[in-house]
């Protein structure tokens, strides 16, 4: 638990419960500061890895608390963000005050009529007027307010801008009128359902026929619903050909474009010229076709990789790293450091080996920030472009067979620049099952581009079937684990429903300011978990721990795998740095000392070997200390048998 301040008799006079719900990246966050000020809490929720922030404010003189959920596109699907949500929904708050992306008012809007169905007073704040204004958006709130039957509030509140408005409609809130529209089928089967229910569970509904609800998802309702309520609700979902989730959210679609429609005006085209008003739509008509569409997705990956994994990977990282850091920063720091502290053992902890300045700073900063900053540049570009849901529709079939679905497309190509970021990219996926599949199969199979060249180095001086076999290794552990895996690990999986938006220019300075956000988050939550990985280095190695675990896993190395026992080394400062390792094995093939059989196992090994300790540390981060330690033994067994059943195999066939 983190703790701001807190101010617990506000807390105690708090009158009203007031929770802030809506997608990503609508902010929120920003609307909790500003009505909330510094009476901040925030700690997981129960059950859970998500953060959920409690403060208490006051709205016309009113003491309230203010309770900021985690982000979601519906209540429907099963990530940790939307079963959190979803328990204090549950948990029947005074008010909802739904914050929404003005740019984005259909997607908006679909949320909107979904929280509506819950008969929750709420209100609907469309924030980010101001962007929303410079893309030439329009939007009638009063109008939209009277068909929606709850106060409809515009705000920018970065600035505060309508904050004012925002309280007095908080103040004024009421229980939505309108209804969304479904199928006839679906309309009866809802009816059927309710009157089965009790008087306080009958929004539930339309919630418990389009999910595939287990009791806990609706916690206190549980017990107040019957055997057969359940087997209705099984009944109801198998006569549909399609999900009846999926038949729902297109008819909440159709009527929040509807609703958008009509109360809004679009940008006027004459902001941009016909002719580029005419490519954008040919293109968007393009991504979307096979061919055309694999090929643009192809090359639009492979500049992402160039981008993220090349220059910012490589080039810039070696800069920062051997410029910057290596010839400037560390080297005053050294001298500024023996000068000022008498005391050795300190002295090492901020400049030796394992130091906070010299190692935990040099890696957040040099090696990770390049790479960070490119990544958000870089996905903020794809997703103002309108890009990003095009590339999940096309990839969708082929991650299916790992038990996922389109939008894995992301972490798993970033894996191949960055690990650490792949890490953070799997907060896009949509359920808790989807992230750790993709979590274990980048910490398992996919190569950072600095250890895929190291690699590649290494391959080119051997024969051509060594790169071929350790290629087809990599490719059947790729989906033959994921499979596996998404058989083993608990959970589902959610089906790919996006709106495809049309491709369009992206304003610079609205994503220059999404990433200056993004990487504040970096500064302040990441960061600092380097400096704690770093200092626990320090005292595995005064206590002469990390040499205990270099004699332990020699005989392992040179037993097993058939290596010499130089190579243990490289496999643990592997960890360290995935470049490192194979650099460690590339210099000993280099001096004569791996011939081609240890060579082809050594390449298989440490690409399969466990992620480095930023890699490591982002799981730890996004997936918890249990998760991220069963990754690592899994990766590290799985390593070692694949690694030694190959050297097994080569030397039976005279290697």
């Amino acid at each position: 638990m983190k703790t701001n301040r807190e101010d617990p008799e506000h807390k105690h006079l708090a009158s009203r419960r007031i929770v802030l719900v809506g997608q990503p990246n609508v902010g929120k966050s920003a609307l909790f500061n500003a009505l909330t000020g510094s009476y901040v809490m925030v700690s997981n929720y129960p059950g859970t890895t998500v953060d959920v922030s409690r403060g208490v404010g006051r709205v016309k003189g009113q003491v309230v608390e203010i309770i900021d959920s985690p982000g979601i596109n519906s209540l429907v699907t099963q990530s940790d963000e939307e079963k959190a949500t979803r328990a204090l929904l549950w948990s029947r708050p005074d008010l909802l005050v739904q914050v929404a992306d003005s740019k984005n008012l259909v997607r908006a809007l679909a949320l909107t009529l979904e929280l509506c169905e819950i008969e929750i007073p709420m209100v609907l704040c469309l924030n980010m007027k101001d962007e929303a204004l410079s893309r030439g958006y329009r939007i009638d709130a009063a109008g939209l307010s009277r068909v929606l039957g709850i106060p409809v509030v515009e705000t920018v509140a970065t600035t505060r801008d309508g904050l004012e408005e925002l309280e007095a409609a908080m103040s004024q809130s009421c229980v939505a009128k309108i209804k969304t529209s479904y199928p006839p089928e679906v309309e009866r089967d809802i009816a059927r359902l309710c009157a089965n229910l009790p008087d306080e569970a009958k929004f539930l509904g339309p919630f418990l026929l389009q999910n595939h609800t287990a009791p806990e998802d609706i916690g206190p309702y549980a017990s107040a619903l019957s055997a057969q309520t359940w087997r209705d609700c099984d009944e109801s979902r198998r006569k549909f050909l399609r999900p009846v989730s999926a038949i729902m959210f297109e008819s909440r679609q159709y009527q929040s474009r509807l609703l958008a429609e009509e109360h809004s005006q679009k940008p006027n085209p004459s902001t941009d010229s016909p002719r580029l008003a005419g490519a954008l739509a040919a293109a968007g008509r393009w991504t979307l076709l096979p061919w055309p569409g694999f090929l643009i997705a192809g090359l639009v990956l492979a500049g992402l990789y160039e981008f993220v994994g090349v220059f910012a990977a490589q080039v810039c990282v070696d800069f920062f790293e051997d410029v910057i850091f290596g010839r400037g920063i560390n080297p005053a720091a050294v001298r500024m450091v023996q000068w000022a502290v008498p005391w050795a053992f300190f002295r090492d902890l901020l400049v030796g080996d394992y130091g906070i300045l010299t190692m935990a700073l040099t890696y957040a900063f040099a090696l990770i920030l390049p790479i960070v900053s490119a990544f958000f540049l870089a996905l903020g570009f794809l997703e103002d472009v309108g890009y990003l849901p095009r590339l999940s529709v096309l990839l969708d079939r082929f991650f299916k067979l790992m038990g996922l679905n389109g939008k894995a497309v992301f972490p798993m190509i970033l894996g191949f620049g960055c690990g650490t970021m792949a890490m953070l990219t799997t907060r896009i996926l949509d359920t808790r099952k989807e992230k750790i599949l993709v979590s274990f199969l980048l910490a398992l199979s996919i190569p950072c581009s600095a250890q895929l060249g190291v690699i590649l180095g290494m391959a080119a001086g051997l024969s051509s079937w060594v790169l071929a076999l350790w290629l087809l290794i990599l490719t059947a552990t790729l989906i033959s684990a994921g499979a596996v895996a998404s058989r083993i690990v608990p959970g589902g999986s959610a089906p790919l429903l996006l709106e495809i938006p049309p491709l369009r220019v992206p304003v610079m300075s609205n994503l220059l300011k999404k990433v200056r956000a993004q990487l504040w988050w970096y500064l302040k939550e990441v960061v600092p978990l380097f400096v704690y990985g770093t200092v626990a280095l320090f005292f595995l190695d005064r206590l002469g721990w990390l040499k205990t675990i270099e004699t332990f896993a020699s005989p392992v190395i040179t037993g097993l795998l058939g290596l010499p026992a130089e190579a243990t080394g490289a496999f643990l400062i592997g960890f360290l740095r995935r470049d490192y390792g194979a650099a460690g094995l590339y210099h000993l093939q280099r001096e004569g000392l791996l011939n081609l059989r240890q060579s082809a196992v050594s390449i298989v090994a440490i690409t399969l070997f466990m992620p480095c300790l930023a890699q490591w540390i982002m799981t730890v981060r996004e997936r918890g200390l249990k998760a991220a330690m069963i990754i690592t033994a899994l990766v590290t067994g799985y390593a070692l048998i694949v690694s030694g059943a190959l050297n097994w195999a080569l030397v039976a066939v005279g290697l």
